[in-house]
């Protein structure tokens, strides 16, 4: 073998040895008894399959303060400043704060996005930029592309034609906005069309659903019923659902089972959705973000995308899909230990299964693209935020960095501190 890592400890609690032969996992097992290049001790440290973000926006990525800052912190307003910069965007500048944000990506482990972008520009000048992005990281992030009529679908002069073609250039997925539209009518023929036109295409689809306060916003309803027509199921996605989060729950109890019936998963954004929801409120304050533990109970997959990083909706964020699970676990009350170890999910198992990620896991015959974490499992990882300790992509050594410790010069007190009450002194 090429690499082994002995004394890994997996997100299920076993502790195992990883065996690597070229580009693939060859082995798992509690003692592998083989001869490698090279060697490696994890220590009983958690060792994952990479983070997985299943809800991105790469076309405005680090583009914070162009044309302004969005002073209002806004949906709306964000929305509008995106509006303001797309006349001024530059494909190279574009490309260039992709790659840096995909830069970031690989040092937090993070090796597979499916990112949004907007097709509502007759130029098509982001989805060229993205598709070249798409080329040139392959070696290291998988990149899956949403084709998203920003403005929406009718609402927007020409988005239909433009998110065609932009699926003919080599764009994944088929996005749509139908709260944006201009009618709730509209917002419901606009989820029929994409779903139709996705079925004559043989793709996914993943429409941002119902982002608002209003309890009315009920086109997850339609995309649920579209997906059953159609014979869609185990391809479609609902992204936000915020909505759901303010509607009653008689109507709750009607519709987790049509989703969990029609196979569509969803996908919260917590940060963002803590962010920008609610704002309409006085007190007490709505949370906003979709009900994640009733939609899990009912069997409908559930991940957290980041959404934003740095861009005219978010102005934080560094590419760190623990600190999503981090935030989703508090916002959704999802405290205990059972809860907890599914946030984790939520950033790997369960979105790579949305994305469709051929290899992915940690057993034999997977891809070697592996994240060992300065944690001793999902639970310590999310608290800490655990240091990525190595990034394996396709068994290279991809990204290192040091565990985290502090060294303080205090009376009477250790010389160092370890935030990891699970280590073990040697």
């Amino acid at each position: 073998m090429d690499l082994i890592i002995r004394n890994a400890t997996l997100a299920d609690g076993r502790r195992v040895d990883i065996g690597i032969a070229g580009e693939t996992i060859a082995a798992v097992a509690p003692a592998l008894d083989a001869r490698a290049v090279r060697k490696l001790d994890a220590g009983g440290d958690l060792v994952t399959a990479p983070f997985v973000d299943a809800h991105f926006h790469m076309d405005a990525t680090l583009s914070y303060g162009l044309p302004r800052v969005n002073a209002s912190g806004t949906l709306l307003e964000g929305i509008a400043l995106w509006g303001e910069l797309k006349p001024q965007l530059a494909q190279d500048a574009l490309v260039e704060r992709a790659l840096q944000y995909c830069d970031w990506a690989v040092a937090r482990g993070l090796l597979a996005i499916r990112t949004h972008v907007d097709v509502c520009d007759a130029r098509l000048l982001a989805v060229e930029a993205l598709l070249d992005v798409k080329r040139r990281v392959a070696p290291w992030i998988d990149l899956q592309l949403v084709a998203f009529p920003q403005d929406g679908l009718l609402r927007s002069p020409g988005a239909f034609d433009n998110l065609k073609r932009a699926i003919a250039m080599g764009v994944d997925v088929v996005g749509g906005i139908p709260h944006f539209e201009r009618t709730m009518a509209q917002g419901a023929e606009s989820v029929r069309l994409l779903c139709e036109f996705a079925a004559q295409q043989g793709l996914m689809v993943d429409m941002h659903c119902d982002e608002s306060d209003d309890p009315l916003s009920r086109h997850i309803e339609t995309l649920a019923s579209e997906t059953l027509r159609l014979g869609l199921q185990g391809r479609v996605t609902g992204s936000h659902l915020t909505s759901m989060h303010s509607m009653d729950n008689y109507y709750v109890s009607k519709l987790l089972p049509l989703i969990a019936e029609s196979g569509v998963a969803a996908i919260a954004n917590p940060l963002i959705n803590i962010t920008l929801q609610g704002r309409h409120d006085t007190y007490p304050k709505r949370r906003g973000m979709t009900r994640v533990l009733e939609l899990l109970a009912a069997g409908v997959p559930v991940a957290f995308g980041h959404d934003c990083v740095m861009d005219p909706w978010y102005g934080l964020g560094s590419g760190d899909m623990l600190e999503v699970a981090h935030m989703g676990l508090h916002v959704a009350q999802m405290t205990g230990q059972a809860a907890m170890r599914q946030c984790f999910d939520a950033v790997t198992a369960t979105p790579a299964r949305i994305l469709g990620l051929q290899g992915y896991g940690i057993a034999p015959g997977c891809k070697a693209d592996l994240v060992w974490l300065d944690a001793a499992d999902p639970v310590e990882a999310i608290r800490l935020r655990a240091a990525r300790r190595l990034v394996l992509r396709r068994g290279r050594v991809v990204s290192e960095a040091p565990p985290a410790r502090a060294t303080l010069s205090l009376p009477g007190r250790p010389a160092t501190v370890d935030f990891r009450l699970s280590r073990k002194e040697s």
